[in-house]
């Protein structure tokens, strides 16, 4: 769930071609899925529920916008987990970008139902969607624009292999604030600040 109590920045991680993609697996009673057609409320739900839109509606609305248009790709790059009822409790979308005219695997939207985190579901979803990703662009370098209100997701993209890109450039249409953000994360994760 995104921490608003500290000030907002844009991080840019990168995790370079060729870095081991670590394992990881689902607890027992979860499996992964890929997006049909109605699952963009599941999907609104889940991103809701961690606070990244203000209502179900919103969400539900962004991503009618954003992904619908292609669908063929959708159905393909949006992964969820569902647990044994098939209730979908996080996702994962194996997206792309224009970086320097070439079209760039970007990590979009991972998230994990607030009632559901703490289980491993997180660490077994963002294993399998680089693996997805390279099955689907190869294994070049990827990026995933997070920010620091996610502070916490930060450590699980570093067990994967990412690194945070400690500058203020931009990557695809996102303009990285690192040098601001950083010493937040550095305190928040690495040196005993409180909200760990």
């Amino acid at each position: 769930m995104l921490d608003k109590s500290i000030p907002y920045y844009r991080i840019i991680l990168k995790r370079k071609s060729g870095t081991k993609v670590p394992d990881a697996i689902l607890p027992d009673g979860f499996s992964f899925v890929y997006f049909k057609k109605g699952d963009e409320i599941d999907w609104a739900t889940i991103e809701t529920s961690v606070l990244e839109f203000g209502s179900i509606n919103e969400a539900k609305e962004y991503f009618v916008n954003k992904y619908i248009p292609k669908i063929d790709e959708l159905i393909k790059r949006s992964i969820f987990v569902q647990n044994e009822k098939g209730q979908k409790v996080a996702t994962f979308t194996c997206w792309y970008e224009m970086l320097n005219k070439q079209q760039v695997p970007f990590m979009h939207w991972v998230a994990c139902h607030p009632e559901y985190q703490g289980r491993g579901i997180g660490k077994a979803l963002i294993a399998y969607g680089i693996k997805k990703m390279i099955e689907l662009d190869g294994d070049v370098d990827m990026y995933i624009p997070t920010q620091t209100w996610s502070y916490k997701a930060i450590s699980l993209y570093e067990w994967a292999g990412f690194y945070i890109l400690n500058n203020n450039k931009k990557y695809g249409k996102h303009k990285n604030q690192a040098k601001k953000g950083l010493p937040i994360i550095n305190d928040l994760l690495y040196s005993g600040g409180d909200k760990k």
